[in-house]
């Protein structure tokens, strides 16, 4: 979808004219679709992230006429709902966080050594994560996901969580704190 002047269409531009033609929000799934999926697919399985990127664009079609650009973007706005969908999900995350704490590296199969020696880092520090991701309390772990896997912005984050930019900061804060305290526990203890 291009402006009169052939010129890549704004986030406002667009929420406007789907507003007016809701055949329109076509454009809004397909500019945002992959990093939604890309970020709901970090924080559980494949196959829930397919639904709950579905459900996520259902809702913001669904709610389109309620998006208010003064209070934030598109983005963040989308973001907000896939947020909220993946706590729905979340006792369920933990479990899948604690039980790839339990699971014990794969052996490595030979090839080139850095390959191996990057696969064997990963399959030590994997149950380790999920054990400090699952220790984290949900802001804790919605606010570091949404900025390690969705790569928000702090002011994006607080927009897609309905919290300040301060809050993002400090949660983010806390959270790699202990990610780092439990990390570096669990690794001395191995």
């Amino acid at each position: 979808m291009t402006a009169e002047l052939g010129e890549q269409v704004t986030d406002a531009e667009l929420v406007a004219e789907y507003q007016r033609n809701p055949e329109l929000f076509t454009a809004v799934h397909d500019r945002y679709f992959r990093d939604i999926y890309l970020y709901v697919a970090g924080r559980l399985d494949t196959q829930v992230a397919e639904d709950i990127t579905a459900e996520t664009f259902l809702l913001a079609f669904d709610r389109r006429d309620r998006f208010d650009p003064e209070r934030g973007g598109l983005r963040p706005w989308l973001f907000g709902f896939a947020t909220n969908l993946v706590a729905r999900h979340r006792r369920k995350e933990a479990r899948h966080y604690r039980a790839l704490a339990r699971l014990a590296p794969e052996p490595v199969v030979e090839g080139h050594e850095n390959r191996v020696v990057t696969s064997v880092a990963a399959q030590r520090m994997q149950p380790h994560l999920a054990k400090a991701l699952a220790a984290l309390t949900s802001g804790e772990r919605d606010v570091l996901l949404l900025v390690a896997l969705a790569q928000l912005s702090y002011d994006e984050v607080a927009q897609a969580l309905g919290i300040s930019t301060g809050t993002v900061g400090s949660r983010l804060s806390r959270a790699r704190t202990k990610i780092h305290t439990l990390i570096d526990k669990e690794t001395v203890h191995d």
